[in-house]
């Protein structure tokens, strides 16, 4: 880390051990991203007001390369096991972790990517069967059942529509398990 880890507390002190914990916590982080610039923890003490008596409040703000910050700031102080402090602690250092994890995916390019929804034509449709076939991209042809048509728009379908849909394997070849007319339902 470039600056020393910052650790501010309002209305508790902080007895030693607990700063020790904290410490151990913020070298954890840094140990497993190892890109954390700058580091403050701030631990509110339990207020005496009606709406937050007898809860801690901990904070944690990183700095990493580039501009980049992570901020746990909204804490669930409806939750009564907010007033032990070790809880809080060990809660909001959770929530880090998984901010931290989901921005060094993103640093290192490992960002999740989601295969388009496979998409076709009606090729033919028979109404009064029930039934009908796509014509996939690929140029295969999908069957595919009224009960498939999301919406129930079956009897809306016409030869020609542009449709989306899923598919699975059926007893006589591949089938769309749902199949929707894009902008529909």
């Amino acid at each position: 880390m470039e600056t020393p880890v910052e650790i501010d507390s309002h209305g508790v002190e902080l007895p030693p051990e607990v700063r020790g914990v904290l410490d151990e916590q913020v070298r954890a982080l840094e140990a497993r991203f190892g890109r954390i610039t700058h580091c403050r923890v701030v631990v509110t003490g339990p207020s005496q007001r009606h709406r937050r008596g007898g809860l801690y409040d901990v904070r944690i703000h990183l700095a990493l390369p580039g501009g980049k910050e992570v901020a746990v700031d909204h804490l669930n102080h409806g939750d009564e096991r907010f007033a032990d402090l070790r809880f809080a602690v060990d809660n909001a250092f959770k929530r880090a972790r998984r901010q931290l994890e989901g921005e060094a995916s993103r640093l290192q390019g490992e960002v999740k990517y989601h295969e388009p929804q496979p998409s076709g034509t009606i090729a033919r449709i028979d109404h009064r069967g029930n039934f009908g076939f796509i014509a996939a991209a690929d140029g295969r042809e999908i069957y595919f059942h009224r009960n498939s048509v999301l919406g129930g728009n079956f009897d809306d379908l016409e030869r020609g529509m542009h449709v989306t849909f899923a598919e699975e394997p059926g007893n006589k070849g591949d089938q769309a398990s749902t199949v929707r007319v894009p902008g529909k339902q």
